[in-house]
Parts: C-alpha cells; sequence; structure tokens
C-alpha cells in the first residue's frame, strides 16, 4: 500500500465514525417526565412520542384521564390516538 491509499481509508474511517456520532445525537431520545398526571415525552432531534396520562381539563365528558400516544416526526404529527379513559 502506498502512503495516498493509507490516507483515503484514514479518512474514510474519520467519515464513517462522524456519521456513526451524529446519527446518535439525531436518534437517540430524551426521556421527561411532565407534571400533568403522569406524560411522558421522549425528544429527539428528528421525533418526539409523547405517551400521554394526564388529568382531563374538560371534565363535560366525564372522562377523569386522557390517555394515549403521539408520534412526531420532523414536527409534524403522523399518529395520535389519545382518548378519554375512565377509571
Amino acid at each position: 500500500m502506498t502512503g495516498k491509499e493509507k490516507t483515503d481509508i484514514m479518512k474514510k474511517k474519520i467519515v464513517i465514525c462522524i456519521a456513526v456520532i451524529v446519527a446518535l445525537v439525531l436518534l437517540i431520545p430524551i426521556p421527561m417526565r411532565l407534571k400533568d398526571g403522569g406524560s411522558v415525552v421522549y425528544q429527539a432531534v428528528l421525533y418526539s412520542v409523547k405517551d400521554v396520562h394526564s388529568l382531563n381539563p374538560d371534565m363535560e365528558s366525564g372522562a377523569p384521564y386522557k390517555e394515549g400516544i403521539v408520534i412526531k416526526i420532523l414536527g409534524v404529527k403522523i399518529f395520535d390516538n389519545v382518548h378519554d379513559a375512565y377509571a
């Protein structure tokens, strides 16, 4: 192997390592607990998942809680099944 081939291989390894680090930063979520009755938000840079378990502010429905999951990718709501839950 020549010196140029060795430097090309090293550059490829460095680029791959940087790509892996960036992917980890963008995809690993940080859990945050909300003080609304038990909801948890898993927030990453590219997406967020909210596990909803909160007190229902609309007591006219008679349900004391709201439960479900909300998924957002790049800030766009993809999935939302939050519903009233009866104890």
